[in-house]
């Protein structure tokens, strides 16, 4: 908010502000990010083909046991300074 005001005058500043509702999100990533993550993994080790039958059907059903039983976690390597840097174009300067 404090750079609309820096930004623009504070007539203009207010008037996008008043066009602009914030949603705030966690700090630390959401369960939701994770939920989404797990989805696209199933997505491409499971339903990105055709199931031809029953048996495959029940074989792809029982993916997310199978991933557990392996233990299998997902590796976050996106950083702050990634962010930074893949969004730095959108800051204002």
């Amino acid at each position: 908010m404090k750079s609309f005001y820096e930004t623009f005058s504070e007539v203009e500043a207010k008037k996008i502000m008043d066009k602009i509702e914030f949603h705030y999100t966690p700090k630390h990533a959401s369960w939701l990010n994770v939920a989404e993550i797990e989805i696209n993994v199933m997505d491409i080790e499971c339903t990105d083909r055709r199931i031809g039958g029953m048996e495959t059907l029940t074989y792809e059903v029982a993916w997310t046991k199978r991933r557990n039983e392996h233990k299998k976690k997902i590796e976050w390597n996106f950083t702050k300074k990634n962010a930074d840097e893949k969004m730095s174009k959108y800051y204002v300067k």
